[in-house]
């Protein structure tokens, strides 16, 4: 949506910036005019970590949509971009300590896998009804499933296994901080 390139398949957008090397005040200004345009009330991003295998693009827009959700609800920035609306919480997608060793059974020893202590999850979603579609929309990113990366792994599980490892999603909630709450915080 924003437009920018795959950190590493820069002919995923020819001619465009890769995410990684655009301006952070133009990503977060194009994310806050999404924002604004949509008035979501939960925003969901990928944790500091970027998820298991710390892709560069996914920990960089962690970083644009942790900025972005605040923004949006700040009047004096980007007046351009649309009426202010703030989001009521963002959910960060992550993985649990616990459910590392499942995984690494399946896809093996790749690279540094990043999880959080399960006690940071604050919310544990059951996919299992729209796995097709999960999976159907993880095998749509086709250059990373030809160069070998995790897309690619799965592609190649069976469908139990598919089920097994991937009907559970995790997350951890943030609320971002609007005037109003701040103000309480200053007085209390």
């Amino acid at each position: 949506m924003l437009g920018y390139a795959d950190a590493r398949v820069p002919q995923s957008a020819p001619g465009r910036a890769r995410l990684c090397e655009a301006p952070l005040d133009e990503a977060v200004q194009r994310l806050v005019a999404h924002i604004r345009e949509f008035r979501p009330d939960i925003v969901v991003t990928h944790d500091a970590y970027g998820g298991l295998p710390g892709h560069p693009d996914h920990v960089h827009t962690h970083r644009v949509t942790m900025l972005a959700a605040e923004a949006a609800g700040l009047s004096q920035l980007y007046p351009d971009a649309g009426a202010p609306w703030q989001p009521r919480a963002l959910y960060l997608a992550t993985h649990p300590r616990s459910a590392v060793p499942a995984l690494r059974d399946v896809i093996g020893a790749r690279k540094a896998v990043y999880s959080v202590p399960d006690e940071q999850v604050t919310a544990t979603v059951d996919v299992s009804p729209w796995i097709e579609q999960k999976i159907t929309a993880v095998l749509a990113h086709r250059s990373e499933e030809q160069r070998g990366a995790l897309p690619g792994v799965i592609a190649s599980l069976r469908p139990d296994v598919r089920e097994r490892l991937f009907a559970t999603e995790w997350y951890i909630r943030h609320a971002p901080i609007t005037a109003a709450s701040a103000q309480t915080e200053l007085t209390a």
